[in-house]
């Protein structure tokens, strides 16, 4: 398993008791933003429902589970506190960062 960018002591409490998220390696490993962020159901008790990525991943990176990992919410938020305002958003909610910016804009489907 590749190692996080961050050191363990250095993870700060932003975000209590929320579970699980599934983060590309992008950001965890390679220390890029979150690009595209989107909540489905969980998968169990634990899960946020949260799945995090760069932006940059191509379908075949994805596909390998090898590049993303179960990491807490709060790993991710102390990776990318730009994530925070947007953690209560529902299941269903897809994301993507302003370019250039600390903030998300939510995508609609196109009907």
């Amino acid at each position: 398993m590749k190692s996080l960018i961050i050191k363990e002591e250095d993870i700060k409490d932003l975000v209590a008791n929320w579970g699980y998220s599934i983060v590309s390696n992008h950001i965890s490993v390679d220390g890029m933003k979150v690009g595209f962020m989107y909540r489905e159901e969980r998968m169990d008790k634990e899960d946020s429902g949260w799945r995090f990525l760069s932006g940059t991943e191509t379908d075949e990176y994805l596909d390998d589970p090898e590049n993303s990992k179960a990491l807490a919410v709060n790993v991710v938020a102390n990776l990318d506190p730009a994530i925070l305002p947007y953690l209560k958003y529902k299941v269903g909610s897809e994301l993507e960062r302003v370019s250039g910016a600390d903030t998300f804009q939510e995508l609609k489907d196109e009907v």
